[in-house]
């Protein structure tokens, strides 16, 4: 038991943010007509924009009773297309409604992506939860208050500026006059749409935005209770397990499914072309089965994995080039030139709870409980693999346990809806087994970059060349094609071609560009198609390589120019809430008065802004090298955030000094190992991540004050330059750099001359 709970680490809390003392908001259930919009999102098809001229997601579901319920009792529910996946959205959200709308958090149930309630948002991913659906919400909030107050003025008699609201979900106007918000919306409707110049409420007035409130999710997983999809149990269920090879492009054979099919308690074995999949009466009968056809053969069925390390493996595969940024060039002399190329291996993502799905085939319709960050690209997949219309799948999304980016949340939901396709009138949960997360799911792909930087003899740079080599980081299934069961069916689909995101979004190439006022820029993207290994998105995309690599990349040129780090970034950057950020962190870390590398320890901070058009984050740290062990020990980190407007700063903190905390992981530890055949990284001790012993001894999250400022998203900022900080920091106490993640004790070692 020990050495599980030290396995699990702080990655099960990652993604929650965990409170004390958390409040419970309820869900409504109660049937809700929805004119549902083609949907995608990040690398599909995304929601059809019909009224341009109003922000956020409103573009694509413009009408108010999309969004937001008042029922006569004055409760209000509140409806989103974003999911909540441990980033604390549920309540920022709820503050978002609950501020606009002038009533108490406690009055407001939010709804979260439901294909049959719910506006279609896309994705939940690239950090655009609270600009595209906060915005949303805020906006579509402050038209009912308007319409509320207005129905109210023409019901007395009075100016619609004469009536004010409270706090309290009422209306008060001249006279003492008063009245709750449900009586006034019982003769509103509210299917009308939305205007864009609604009036806000003033920010020195808030009640409930910039707070922080306890975190709605908290409760269930603070006390073990129901919290994820894992947890869901339903009348009825039957449990399921898949079978395929131990690693994507593998099978087994023989499979013995007679023998299976024969054990007591199994219901039936489905069979679907190669998809093959176990149905039981209770979960370890599955897991029984399960192990006995895992006793065939396992026999590659795909092209070898590649041979050799990332560099030697993205380079052999032919490339599109984009260039992303190309000069103006004007004359220079360096003085100083440093040529660099920095890596990242394949990551998994790890997620502490395997994924999960539940579905249900009844009376000809499908009903698919999923994860997925893409609910209703889930119904569309569904609704291709098993055959139905898409009216005749209801996908409904419930939290699962942890990942940011595309892990089998998809893969398993399709697996699950086509198994419920063959066993009709039982619920099917279907989970996968741990050495099947991390040998089935896609992962966060590998990647090479190679910089080229001058400094001049004013310490200015003088110019800066930056090439990335990547596969697509998004992947993620719009159709059938883009999950496994997909290619199993006798009749498979294609399997989409991989293409590049544009930017300024951006996947390999996103935040290849810096921030910073840098003359002769060039940036170049090797867009590599070809996949030898299955990649999609995990959390920052291509931002964790290429923000490690420019801010290496500024403290390389910092020491040979013999300049502060801190000067040299200060002196390149003219965005003024930029400036403010990296100073900020600056002044609250004490770089200053930092202590000076001694051989064992150092400090480095690192700055981004998100995709270049997101939230604001420097990151600071200071660390300790094991010279005999290779261990790097942080014993502090400081980051500084400007995310607009924030709804909720807890929220926020939670989000930042989790990604630090994740990207040392990443960065110091991860990476997925494998041969000619398979993957071999099955478990946590051949994939090892950060234990609880090895976080930083104190994290502090300092959120800059953006009152009525448009939301900025968080989620994915803290990623790069936290990444880019450890890296400087341990070049700072070892006088060595390393540029290849991991920055694993074994490469510590050899870097400092310890064997």
């Amino acid at each position: 038991m020990t050495r599980s709970l030290d396995t699990l680490s702080r990655r099960s809390f990652l993604s929650t943010g965990l409170t004390a003392g958390a409040l419970v908001v309820g869900f409504s259930m109660v049937p809700r007509a929805f004119a549902q919009l083609a949907g995608g999102g990040e690398g599909g098809p995304g929601p059809k924009v019909v009224a341009p001229n109003l922000p956020g997601s409103l573009k694509s579901a413009p009408m108010l009773d999309s969004w937001i319920r008042i029922d006569a009792n004055g409760a209000v529910t509140v409806f989103t297309g974003k999911v909540e996946l441990g980033q604390g959205i549920k309540t920022a959200l709820i503050q978002v409604a609950a501020e606009e709308l002038d009533v108490p958090p406690a009055r407001v149930t939010l709804v979260t992506a439901d294909t049959a309630r719910t506006p279609d948002e896309g994705l939940t991913a690239g950090s655009h939860s609270m600009q595209d659906s906060g915005t949303a919400i805020l906006n579509a909030a402050a038209n009912v208050r308007m319409l509320l107050a207005r129905k109210a003025a023409e019901s007395w008699g009075v100016a619609e500026d004469a009536v004010t609201t409270t706090g309290d979900g009422r209306l008060a106007g001249p006279g003492g006059r008063s009245a709750p918000y449900g009586e006034v919306a019982a003769a509103l409707s509210l299917h009308v749409e939305a205007v864009p110049d609604a009036p806000r409420r003033d920010p020195a007035q808030y009640r409930t935005m910039g707070r922080d409130l306890p975190r709605v999710d908290i409760p269930a997983k603070l006390a073990g209770g129901a919290a994820y999809i894992q947890d869901m149990r339903l009348p009825g269920m039957l449990h399921a397990r898949v079978v395929r090879g131990p690693s994507v492009g593998t099978r087994l054979e023989p499979l013995a499914i007679a023998e299976v099919a024969a054990m007591p308690g199994v219901v039936t074995v489905v069979q679907d072309g190669s998809f093959v999949a176990i149905v039981a009466e209770r979960e370890w009968t599955a897991v029984k089965a399960l192990r006995r056809i895992q006793t065939a053969k396992a026999v590659r069925s795909a092209p070898p994995l590649p041979n050799g390390g990332v560099v030697e493996a993205l380079k052999a595969l032919p490339s599109r080039d984009i260039v992303i940024q190309d000069g103006p060039d004007t004359p220079a002399t360096p003085a100083h030139t440093v040529k660099a190329r920095y890596t990242r291996p394949w990551l998994s993502h790890g997620s502490i709870g395997p994924s999960c799905s539940l579905a249900l085939f009844q009376d000809g319709k499908l009903t698919v409980w999923t994860h997925s960050q893409g609910t209703f690209d889930v119904r569309r997949v569904a609704a291709q693999l098993v055959g139905l219309p898409e009216e005749d799948v209801h996908a409904i999304h419930v939290e699962g346990a942890g990942c940011y980016g595309q892990n089998g949340a998809d893969d398993v939901s399709a697996d699950a809806a086509l198994i419920a396709r063959h066993v009709p009138g039982r619920p099917i949960r279907l989970q996968w087994m741990r050495e099947q997360e991390f040998g089935w799911e896609p992962l966060g792909p590998g990647m090479v970059t190679e910089l080229e930087a001058s400094l001049g003899p004013d310490k200015r740079i003088a110019a800066w060349r930056h090439e990335v080599w990547s596969n697509p980081h998004n992947n993620r299934p719009v159709g059938a094609g883009g999950v496994l069961a997909g290619g199993e069916i006798p009749n498979p689909f294609p399997v989409p071609e991989g293409k590049p995101i544009p930017m300024p979004e951006g996947d390999g190439s996103r935040n290849s560009v810096p921030l910073y006022d840098l003359p002769n820029l060039h940036v170049v993207y090797h867009f590599l198609k070809d996949m030898p290994i299955r990649v999609s998105a995990l959390r920052s995309l291509g931002a964790h390589l290429n923000v490690f690599s420019i801010e290496s990349m500024f403290d390389e040129l910092a020491k040979a120019g013999g300049i502060d780090p801190l000067d040299l970034r200060l002196a390149h950057m003219v965005d003024e809430r930029g400036r403010d950020v990296i100073a900020t962190v600056a002044e609250r870390f004490g770089w200053r008065g930092r202590p000076r590398p001694d051989g064992r320890r150092g400090c480095g901070l690192a700055f981004a802004r998100y995709k270049n058009l997101g939230a604001y984050c420097a990151v600071a740290m200071e660390v300790e090298v094991e010279r005999e062990t290779g261990r790097i020990r942080v014993r502090r980190a400081v980051a500084a955030v400007d995310c607009g407007q924030a709804a909720s700063p807890d929220g926020v903190r939670n989000q930042v000094e989790g990604g630090i905390v994740q990207s040392i992981s990443w960065t110091s530890r991860e990476a997925m190992s494998f041969d000619a055949e398979r993957r071999t990284g099955f478990d946590w001790s051949a994939y090892p991540i950060l234990r609880f012993k090895d976080v930083p001894d104190s994290v502090a999250v300092h959120v800059m004050d953006r009152p009525g400022q448009p939301f900025l998203g968080t989620a994915e900022a803290a990623q790069g330059p936290a990444a880019a900080a450890l890296a400087n920091a341990v070049a700072d106490a070892t006088g060595v750099r390393l540029r290849d993640m991991p920055l694993s004790p074994e490469r510590v070692r050899a870097a400092v001359g310890v064997i």
